[in-house]
């Protein structure tokens, strides 16, 4: 599906105290600046910010960071918390490419990605999040006690994504689920994104994954 352009998007974007117009700046000092020691957690590719808006009501004691790529996609997360102000709550309209350009190691405490751009051709693997070289990102910035979680409604990329991590020496799975609203213990305080919504009601299942970093090598 074509992504309708928004114009007045990015200034939006810009002008808004609720996003984060300079996240360099904050590198190393997320938690000084806004968290107040809260943990942080962050979903790359919020789409249009339910879920992390909704975690952000549910859990007040964590700070939460929506980083979306797409400035038209953003603004309707933007316009959206404008009518809900959330204290626990910055969007940043960045690339997932440049994690390393905005926090510094072991900074973030969790990880979210949800059904993100499955890239279905082989040429473009490493376009998708759960591509080793997103992983070497994501484990630079989490914490050594932190986490990633995936969820997806596309068995192949769910597939792939438990191939990459299962090869990867950063990574361990500690919980993996090919039907998550069939699974008690994983879905007990599962907050749905919009597409998890609408897939699940379709009869989809829901595939999850949680990752853990594995310790620095002495």
């Amino acid at each position: 599906m074509r992504l309708r352009n928004i114009p007045k998007a990015a200034g939006a974007i810009a002008e808004s105290p609720l996003c984060i117009s300079n996240p360099k700046d904050y590198k190393g000092q997320w938690k000084m600046s806004f968290s107040q020691d809260k943990p942080i957690y962050i979903e790359i590719g919020m789409g249009k910010g339910r879920f992390i808006m909704d975690m952000a009501k549910a859990h007040p004691e964590a700070f939460f960071l929506g980083m979306e790529r797409y400035d038209s996609v953003l603004y309707r997360g933007l316009q959206k918390l404008e009518e809900d102000p959330l204290d626990n709550v910055r969007f940043l309209c960045e690339d997932a490419g440049e994690l390393m350009e905005f926090f510094a190691p072991g900074e973030l405490d969790r990880i979210y990605l949800n059904f993100s751009d499955p890239w279905p051709k082989d040429r473009h693997a490493k376009r998708r999040l759960t591509h080793h070289r997103f992983l070497a990102l994501y484990k630079e910035v989490l914490n050594p006690a932190g986490r990633l979680e995936f969820k997806t409604d596309n068995e192949a990329l769910f597939d792939f994504s438990l191939a990459e991590i299962e090869e990867s020496p950063l990574f361990s799975l500690t919980r993996v689920t090919r039907d998550l609203h069939h699974d008690p213990a994983m879905n007990e305080g599962n907050i749905m994104t919009e597409y998890e919504e609408k897939f699940s009601s379709m009869g989809n299942p829901i595939f999850k994954l949680v990752a853990t970093p594995n310790p620095e090598e002495q």
